[in-house]
């Protein structure tokens, strides 16, 4: 089984808040599409965590290449 893209995960995660934002679901198929979620969110921020491990900004100095790591900046 081929492992989703992030925007996959992503829409899959719109359509379950679109669904409980609607209320016509029961509330065991609440309580699941709401655990479907909290997997799907954790998939993407596994993913996106790996992601910005792997950005790398390239800076040219004086004509060589310098490779730094990404830092997020709050």
């Amino acid at each position: 089984m081929e492992e989703k893209g992030f925007e996959e995960l992503l829409e899959e995660l719109e359509n379950i808040a679109t669904s409980l934002e609607k209320d016509e679901l029961t509330l065991d198929e609440t309580i699941n599409k709401f655990e479907e979620g909290i997997k799907i969110s954790k998939i993407c921020n596994e993913k996106l965590e790996k992601t910005e491990k792997k950005i790398h900004i390239i800076l040219e100095e004086d004509g060589d290449m310098k490779e730094e790591d990404f830092e997020v900046q709050d």
